[in-house]
């Protein structure tokens, strides 16, 4: 049984089924295994336990939303 795990900051319910639905496709394909045989592991995080560049990513999402503005 293979599994896919992404971890991620939070993503709509939307947009998970979408990952989940063309991962599993994308690996099967390659793979040649069933797309029954797949799980997928969607770890959401906060911005705020998500760092980047050595900042929290709350800060960072807020300094492009004042530039923008």
């Amino acid at each position: 049984m293979p599994v896919i795990t992404i971890e991620t900051g939070n993503v709509s319910r939307e947009k998970k089924q979408a990952l989940i639905e063309r991962l599993t496709k994308a690996s099967s394909e390659i793979l040649g295994i069933p797309e029954q045989s797949f799980v997928v592991l969607i770890n959401e995080y906060e911005d705020d336990n998500i760092g980047t560049g050595g900042e929290v990513l709350t800060a960072v999402k807020a300094r492009r939303m004042a530039a923008k503005g």
